[in-house]
C-alpha cells in the first residue's frame, strides 16, 4: 500500500510521519487488499480567526473509487486521530455497499413524474472565482449510475460528487440540496434537450435533476 504524506504551512517531521503511519495503517488494516494508494494532507491555518487550525485530510483510492475524510482541531495529533477513525468508518461503509451490490441487494431508483428544469442556477448571483487555484486533484472517473454516484457521495465527505453517467457518457454532478434530498446537474446537448428518455429528465423521490 502506497502512503503519501504532504503538508501545508507545516514541516512533516519524523515524529509526525511515524504517527500518521501508525494511525492510518491501523485504520485501513482490514481493507488493505482493496486499497491502491493513501494520500494524507496535513495543514495549519494561518488565519487566527479559524477555530480548527490543524487539519488532517485523508484520500484513499480503492478499486476505482475515492474514499475521503477530513477533520480539524486545535491539535494536529488529535486531528489525525479523528480522521483515522472517520476514514475507517467510511471504508467499512464502502465495503458493506460493495458486498450488498455483489449480492444484488442494491435497489435501483424509480423514475417518477417530470419536474420543471431549473435553468437559472445563478439566481441573480454574480459568479466569483478565487484569485488563484490552490490545489488541483486528478482521479479516475469510471462510468456509473446516479445511484452509484450517490453512494460515492457518502464516501468522499463532500456535499457534491462529479461522475460520468453510464447511460449518457456525459459528466454529471450529484449534490446535497439545502432543503434535503439530492440533486443532479446534467449538461444540455446541442438541440436543447437532455439525454433522458424522450428528452425528459428522470426523477426519483429524493433526486432532482437540473440541466445546464
Amino acid at each position: 500500500m502506497k502512503l503519501v504524506i504532504q503538508g501545508k504551512n507545516i514541516e512533516i517531521t519524523d515524529a509526525i510521519r511515524e504517527y500518521v503511519n501508525q494511525k492510518i495503517e491501523k485504520a485501513v488494516n482490514h481493507f488493505q487488499t482493496l486499497i491502491n494508494e493513501v494520500d494524507v494532507h496535513l495543514s495549519v491555518a494561518r488565519n487566527p480567526r479559524i477555530n480548527s487550525k490543524q487539519t488532517a485530510e485523508v484520500t484513499i483510492y480503492v478499486n476505482g473509487a475515492v474514499v475521503r475524510a477530513e477533520e480539524g482541531s486545535e491539535n494536529l495529533y488529535a486531528s489525525i486521530d479523528l480522521v483515522a477513525d472517520k476514514i475507517s468508518r467510511q471504508l467499512r461503509k464502502y465495503k458493506e455497499k460493495r458486498h450488498e451490490r455483489s449480492h444484488g441487494a442494491v435497489k435501483t431508483t424509480n423514475a417518477l413524474n417530470d419536474q420543471p428544469v431549473v435553468t437559472d442556477l445563478l439566481q441573480d448571483r454574480t459568479p466569483e472565482l478565487p484569485e488563484r487555484v490552490i490545489r488541483t486533484k486528478y482521479f479516475a472517473m469510471p462510468p456509473m449510475s446516479i445511484q452509484e454516484a450517490l453512494e460515492h457521495l457518502e464516501l468522499v465527505d463532500h456535499d457534491f460528487y462529479v461522475f460520468r453517467n453510464t447511460e449518457t457518457g456525459e459528466i454529471n454532478v450529484v449534490y446535497e440540496r439545502n432543503h434535503g434530498g439530492y440533486g443532479v446537474i446534467q449538461p444540455r446537448n446541442g438541440n436543447g434537450h437532455t439525454h433522458g428518455k424522450n428528452g425528459k429528465v428522470a426523477q426519483s423521490a429524493d433526486v432532482v435533476s437540473e440541466t445546464v
